[in-house]
């Protein structure tokens, strides 16, 4: 039996790597390869798929995150890996909601994506048993706390202090105290500077 895949991965280089992997493995057949969520979603829902590898992020088009979701709608059999180079967090915890089965960290590369592809396959959930490490400024990122990194993503949005504490539902003063421990951890001197290199970094993301 040969398992049908499809792709979705902005970046060529990438794509093609999957695309090797897909093809070397004797297990698998590539139905089809797509720079866009939206174009691999359209694709799925009229078309016989075993697996979906879907990147995270595709600029000016729907993530592979909200592409996942709709394919778990309408073919839950479908078995999904969710692939990043972003530290963010929220990612890993947003796909086990939606009930992707793998996870995998470019960057990190645990595995090869074909052993990951097989261990999915044979009904297994996998994902990253440990987290991505960024530095920023004096500190990395799992220097911060589970608070400061969801202040942290409020703070990317441009967010108040007020504002942050309204949604998180804690005190402005509890707010401010943690963005002071986070830049005194950093070095850095503004909660501006803080809030860019956080998100440069993809550390968090709050679009």
């Amino acid at each position: 039996m040969s398992f049908g895949v499809v792709i979705a991965e902005d970046f060529r280089m990438i794509r093609e790597i999957f695309e090797s992997a897909v093809e070397s493995g004797h297990d698998y057949t590539l139905k089809a390869s797509f720079s866009t969520a939206f174009e691999a979603l359209d694709f799925i829902k009229t078309h016989d798929t075993d697996l979906v590898i879907l990147d995270v992020l595709f600029p000016g088009s729907m993530s592979g995150l909200d592409a996942a979701e709709k394919i778990k709608q309408i073919k839950p059999n479908t078995k999904i890996i969710i692939v990043t180079s972003m530290p963010e967090l929220s990612y890993e915890k947003r796909a086990k909601e939606i009930g992707v089965e793998s996870f995998w960290q470019k960057e990190v590369q645990e595995q090869p994506i074909l052993e990951l592809m097989d261990r999915t396959m044979k009904g297994e959930s996998v994902y990253p048993s440990k987290h991505m490490e960024v530095q920023i400024g004096n500190a990395v990122s799992t220097d911060f706390t589970e608070r400061e990194t969801e202040i942290l993503r409020e703070l990317v949005s441009g967010a108040s202090n007020k504002e942050i504490a309204e949604k998180l539902c804690v005190e402005a003063s509890t707010v401010k105290m943690h963005i002071s421990n986070m830049l005194q951890k950093t070095g850095y001197h503004t909660r501006l500077e803080l809030a860019v290199k956080a998100r440069n970094l993809g550390l968090v993301i709050n679009d």
